[in-house]
């Protein structure tokens, strides 16, 4: 029998009305300290939508609880053994959305308005159809590292970009069939109904995104080139569990195949780029020359003034 590793990831979000959020998010932060859990929880009148780690039986009670309030009861869990912790600390924030889309023309809730739902299957067979147009619902750097087969890259580097983006470079596609993903079908959720009120006549999204469509038993992730991008330590997961699977990024100092993201060294920069681990030490973790020697710079005032 396969070891189970003593610790999960939870992957889960619900759009619902939540009266008080913030009220509600100071209880929950507390809840979760009290059970040991450790991540990072967005509650709004929308709704929750979270990723927390823990042991099995810190995350056992924790779906227990949570399936136990009415609002939450048939709450999806994506759920990811694991070795430790993926997170440092517990963080439950009051948010005015879920993921923060800016659109204030159209009232866009997923319960009232939002694209057809598809199982992996159904997702995976679309995704072969010649007729199709998909559109990779995430930012650039998370396509960048990982994504569908022949998926349009947003050049998008925040969710809220998306209305504009698509407003100037995505409207000719308004009479095909589009499909959406994104990694646990949260944002398509909003997308989507951004989609169908610009005009667009078929809309469809992955159901559970990419974390869902990697775990069917059948799909097992096949025409997913790459890795998947997470939000928390690990950085990015395998999503394609067959001998298709690739490397698709490419390191930004030597350009040769890499999928690991590191933050740039330079504190006031700390931007993600992709590295091998052979350049992470020739460049010392510097995303760029430039940025290693305005750090080296800094810290050299930094003694002078001290």
């Amino acid at each position: 029998m396969e070891r189970t590793k003593p610790y999960r990831i939870l992957l889960y979000y619900k759009y619902v009305k939540i009266e008080n959020p913030e009220e509600y998010a100071k209880e929950h932060l507390q809840f979760c300290k009290d059970l040991g859990l450790k991540g990072r929880i967005l509650i709004a009148a929308e709704g929750i939508n979270g990723t927390v780690s823990g042991t099995v039986e810190q995350t056992d009670a924790y779906m227990q609880e949570m399936h136990s309030d009415p609002r939450f009861a048939d709450m999806v869990f994506k759920i990811d053994e694991t070795d430790g912790h993926a997170f440092k600390k517990m963080h439950v924030r009051h948010k005015k959305e879920l993921v923060t889309f800016r659109v204030d023309e159209y009232q866009l809730d997923p319960n009232e308005l939002t694209g057809k739902y598809l199982s992996p299957k159904e997702f995976y067979e679309q995704l072969q159809q010649e007729d199709v147009i998909v559109l990779d619902g995430r930012n650039d750097y998370e396509y960048d590292i990982g994504h569908f087969r022949n998926a349009i890259r947003p050049d998008v580097e925040s969710f809220r970009e998306f209305p504009e983006w698509i407003r100037n470079n995505f409207s000719q596609y308004k009479d095909k069939k589009v499909l959406t993903y994104c990694t646990g079908g949260i944002r398509c959720e909003k997308l989507t109904g951004f989609l169908i009120e610009e005009g667009f006549k078929d809309v469809a999204q992955l159901n559970g995104g990419i974390v869902t469509y990697s775990k069917d038993p059948e799909v097992q992730g096949k025409l997913f080139d790459g890795k998947c991008y997470v939000f928390d330590e690990r950085i990015s997961v395998r999503i394609n569990q067959t001998d298709e699977d690739v490397v698709i990024g490419n390191c930004i100092h030597c350009g040769k195949p890499e999928d690991r993201y590191i933050n740039c060294t330079n504190d006031l920069c700390h931007d993600q780029h992709i590295c091998c681990v052979a350049c992470e030490q020739e460049h010392q973790g510097y995303c760029s020359s430039s940025c290693a020697e305005f750090d080296r710079q800094r810290k050299q005032q930094l003694q002078t003034n001290q």
